[in-house]
């Protein structure tokens, strides 16, 4: 088969999905950016051994910036890429060491929360509201990750029901600053492309 002939195959696959190549380069996009975001390396605090990491900026720009159907699949790439061996999390981890350990939940909790902000967010536009974009980026960015990464803490650790809530306080204000950060972008970025995403 030609290169050619490869190319038009994976076009036509991704038009039967419904996904068009402007869509697919833009979900490659936040892939990389995604880890990118990890080179930085993370911080290791308190006792539960969870991160803190600049990747969660990076699932709170994909849904506020592509959509939930886009964003998700950003990160859905992600992680699935983190799976199959590549050290792209922060640290040079991979998704099967990530699963293995405390953080599990946190990182599963990276798709519904893209899937969240992308949702509601949409839902403003085209006017993109800073006031609504910071508490739909907190709700998706911070709460929909507690929540999913506090459940992976009790299944993967022998943490209390407190002390596993608890373990997420260490991350608030660094969390709320990515999110003052996402939502300032996306802000920037609905208004200079307003069809950007698909109400």
């Amino acid at each position: 088969m030609t290169e050619l002939g490869g190319a038009r195959e994976s076009t036509m696959s991704g038009s039967k999905l419904g996904i068009s190549a402007r869509d697919m380069a833009q979900i490659a996009v936040f892939a990389a950016l995604l880890a990118a975001l990890g080179l930085p390396g993370a911080i290791t605090v308190g006792f539960s051994g969870v991160p803190i990491t600049l990747q969660t900026l990076g699932v709170m720009l994909a849904g506020a910036i592509l959509g939930a159907r886009k964003g998700t699949a950003a990160v859905v790439v992600f992680i699935a890429l983190t799976l199959i061996g590549l050290p792209l999390l922060s640290g040079g981890r991979t998704g099967l060491t990530a699963l293995a350990g405390p953080s599990a939940g946190y990182l599963i909790g990276w798709i519904p929360a893209a899937f969240v902000i992308g949702l509601l967010t949409a839902r403003i536009l085209p006017k993109y509201s800073v006031v609504l974009g910071l508490l739909i980026n907190i709700l998706g960015g911070i709460v929909v990750v507690y929540v999913f990464g506090t459940i992976g803490l009790l299944l993967r650790t022998d943490l209390s029901m407190w002390a596993a809530i608890s373990t997420n306080f260490a991350f608030v204000p660094g969390d709320l600053i990515k999110v003052v950060i996402a939502t300032v972008v996306a802000k920037s970025v609905h208004r200079a492309y307003p069809g950007l995403m698909a109400r």
